[in-house]
């Protein structure tokens, strides 16, 4: 297994890539329509718009779009600005340049308006597309993959069947050292105990706990819990229910270290990343879909996300991939096009979650080496990113630091 090799494209950074894409952002959702055209109009699978909406300035939506285009699967990036907006653009290009990756920025309001600005989108993409054409490959080991998981209509079947298969292939992958990724502290409610005891050290077990008291606190004040009206059609009972559930996909292994949306874990092993903004509430909901959460670990560096759901979801994303593996047999039935993996076959009894979580490895394999999942066959390629408010991690989060 440790012979594995994944043909990477190599970044000037050091870091390696399992996609080679252009992102085409916008800065402003005033510039939303022209960057969506630009993208639409170059009808090339590994263009992919991602973007901020908001007019006001936020030092999250930053660090967000700092990971994202400075990702190891992005080769170079399109900033498309009104020209009046808050947004920090000259921090994102000097990020960006200085990672070694193109970078090219259009100012509507300096290029002539739509059509001119999206004309010369289009050339520049090309540009863009030529340049990244040349990015050496290189060999990639397991232990070099990030991957993320999350779970999206959850129903009574999902922490019984694709949660423990997902929790097998994480602790497989961090047997062989790879960097594993799980979150929605929310919807990990009611688990405090189990996952304190997971921790590397007493530091982060405490740290863990503070994480899941703001957790608790921050829905409290919300006044609506992680927990949807089609958790409850699909059989969920309670949130500790659905948070047991949800558990199950981080498997067995040590918690490594605790990290914010934006951080890149330092090694391998097993991370928890908190969602819920720090301080008072500000900006409603920690994730208002499950794209969010989806953008946060691509922003932490994940090649590629694992995503279960017993209800059924369509979705995919830009830069990095989504594998689906679907825990109900009948939800798979209805929407096997969608869906990459049949966790459902352990409620029938024609397989194990160690047989599933095996076969989720292997796939991750796959679409590592190039293979595309479900979603991108299917064009998918969702982006999300809205207001947040984070403090830096302590030194006590990481149990490398000890």
């Amino acid at each position: 297994m440790n012979d594995i090799n994944i043909k990477a494209w190599q970044r000037s950074d050091g870091r390696k890539g399992i996609r080679n894409v252009v992102v085409v952002g916008y800065l402003v959702e005033c510039a939303h329509h022209v960057a969506r055209r630009i993208v639409d109009l170059s009808n090339d699978t590994d263009v992919h718009l991602i973007g901020f909406p908001g007019c006001y300035p936020n030092d999250y939506a930053l660090k967000i779009m700092q990971g994202v285009c400075t990702h190891p699967n992005v080769g170079a990036a399109l900033m498309i600005s009104l020209g009046c907006e808050g947004f920090n653009r000259e921090h994102l290009q000097k990020t960006i340049k200085n990672s070694g990756r193109p970078i090219e920025t259009l100012v509507i309001q300096q290029e002539g308006g739509t059509t001119s600005t999206i004309e010369k989108g289009l050339s520049m993409v090309n540009k863009l597309k030529s340049q990244i054409a040349q990015t050496p490959r290189c060999d990639m080991k397991i232990n070099e993959l990030v991957i993320g998981t999350i779970c999206g209509g959850s129903d009574g079947t999902s922490g019984i069947t694709a949660n423990p298969a997902v929790g097998h292939c994480f602790d497989k992958l961090i047997q062989h050292n790879a960097c594993c990724i799980f979150e929605e502290t929310g919807e990990l409610i009611g688990c405090e105990q189990v996952m304190i005891e997971r921790a590397a050290t007493a530091e982060l077990a405490h740290e863990i706990d503070l994480c899941l008291q703001k957790a608790a606190n921050y829905y409290e004040k919300m006044g609506y819990g992680s927990f949807a009206p089609g958790n409850a059609e699909g059989g969920l009972t309670t949130q500790e229910e659905k948070s047991m559930g949800a558990y199950c996909k981080s498997g067995d292994s040590a918690i490594n270290g605790l990290i914010k949306p934006g951080d890149i874990p330092p090694k391998g092993g097993l991370y928890l990343l908190d969602v819920v903004p720090d301080g008072e509430p500000m900006f409603g909901f920690p994730n208002i879909s499950d794209n969010a959460e989806i953008v946060e670990m691509i922003a932490c560096g994940c090649h590629l996300t694992l995503f279960t759901t017993g209800r059924g979801s369509v979705v995919g994303s830009a830069v990095s991939p989504v594998i689906k593996i679907c825990a109900n047999p009948d939800t798979f039935e209805k929407l096997a096009d969608d869906m990459d993996i049949n966790a459902g076959k352990i409620l029938r009894g024609d397989a194990t979650p160690k047989q599933v979580g095996d076969e989720t490895f292997d796939l991750v394999i796959a679409v590592a080496q190039g293979e595309r999942s479900k979603s991108e066959e299917l064009g998918h390629q969702e982006f999300i990113l809205t207001y947040k408010k984070f403090e830096p991690i302590g030194p006590a989060c990481l149990s490398f630091a000890h």
